[in-house]
């Protein structure tokens, strides 16, 4: 067993967590920090949790020493706290946007600030063990992608590893209203949010970034709040390269992903789930790829991921890295297969 505490546990992602290292067969959760709750117990703010500990939250100064410590905390936070948390455990594993991006300038221009710990960014693994299984083994320092990232990245992978697109790809997400956290504001309340389909960023939006550094593509990409609670669907609209077929695709999907525990090639030409949707694959760590290509004869070629925005593209993408860290099997402590119907 090893002990694990987890920072910002209170919110959607920690919570998210929580719920997994607590059927965690070898990890034990010792500590869950949250400033907004010190005292309260955990399953107040995560209701589900009822019945499943009685762990109660801390503050960041009653931390002691752990063998992993997961940091669930906002952007722009992680890297002021990191110098002072980082002495209190062996591994961490953050969730937040700090240390996604290997480039201080990058970061600056797509998170609007400066970074203010340029110098640790080498220090960090991305945490998506389908594209760095090898660097994670050895890793102590965990940076998990953002929830969108993932599912382009996916989608996009095994035509990027085998050459078979052009550089210049379209990517449109969707995303479910947890995806903005559990202190959103006034866009997430029930009566702005219910019925709608908001297009929350139009260009620019900071997981572009995170696309080009993994895939080598040129992203533009637009992202839709939907009136789901979890889930995001990526559409990545690519152009094949000359003289690449339908077969090519098919066979460098089933290459890419033969042997991967959570990704699944879905790509069929008829049936209701015949392509990727998060429906079901809520709770899930599963990410669902496909693709469609365009049956006129034109080069274009939708490439499709959907996954649960707050496993996969979350805490569970973070306990799976953390598996291949600590060499387990890295379904353990994710075995859920997700629901249906819902």
């Amino acid at each position: 067993m090893i002990r694990a505490a987890v920072v910002g546990a209170a919110g959607y992602i920690g919570g998210e967590v929580l719920r997994l290292l607590l059927g965690h067969p070898k990890v034990e959760v010792a500590a869950a920090v949250s400033s907004r709750y010190p005292g309260k117990r955990v399953d107040g703010p995560h209701p589900n949790l009822r019945g499943t500990t009685d762990l109660a939250f801390c503050t960041e100064e009653q931390l002691d020493s752990y063998d992993v410590l997961f940091l669930a905390t906002p952007h722009r936070t992680t890297m002021e706290l990191l110098p002072r948390l980082a002495p209190k455990a062996k591994t961490v594993i953050d969730l937040s946007g700090d240390f996604r991006l290997r480039d201080a300038e990058e970061f600056a221009r797509r998170y609007g600030a400066e970074h203010t710990r340029p110098d640790l960014l080498g220090e960090f693994t991305t945490g998506l063990p389908e594209l760095a299984r090898e660097q994670l083994a050895g890793a102590d320092r965990i940076a998990a992608p953002g929830c969108m990232a993932t599912a382009a990245i996916l989608a996009l992978t095994p035509l990027t590893d085998a050459g078979l697109i052009e550089p210049d790809v379209d990517v449109d997400a969707r995303t479910g209203s947890s995806g903005s956290g559990a202190t959103a504001g006034e866009a997430n309340l029930h009566a702005e949010r219910s019925g709608s389909m908001r297009l929350f960023a139009t260009s620019g939006h900071r997981h572009e970034a995170e696309i080009a550094q993994a895939c080598g593509v040129r992203p533009v990409m637009t992202a839709t709040g939907v009136e789901a609670v979890r889930g995001v669907q990526t559409v990545c609209r690519t152009t094949l390269r000359e003289g690449v077929t339908e077969a090519d695709v098919r066979a460098a999907y089933r290459r890419r992903y033969a042997d991967e525990p959570f990704v699944r090639v879905v790509a069929q030409r008829r049936g209701l789930y015949r392509l990727p949707e998060p429906k079901i694959l809520l709770g899930s760590n599963f990410c669902d790829v496909g693709f469609a290509a365009d049956g006129s004869g034109s080069r274009r070629l939708l490439a499709i991921a959907a996954l649960d925005n707050l496993v996969k593209g979350g805490a569970g993408n973070a306990v799976q890295s953390l598996n291949v860290r600590m060499g387990w099997p890295e379904r353990l402590g994710l075995e859920f297969p997700g629901l249906h119907p819902v």
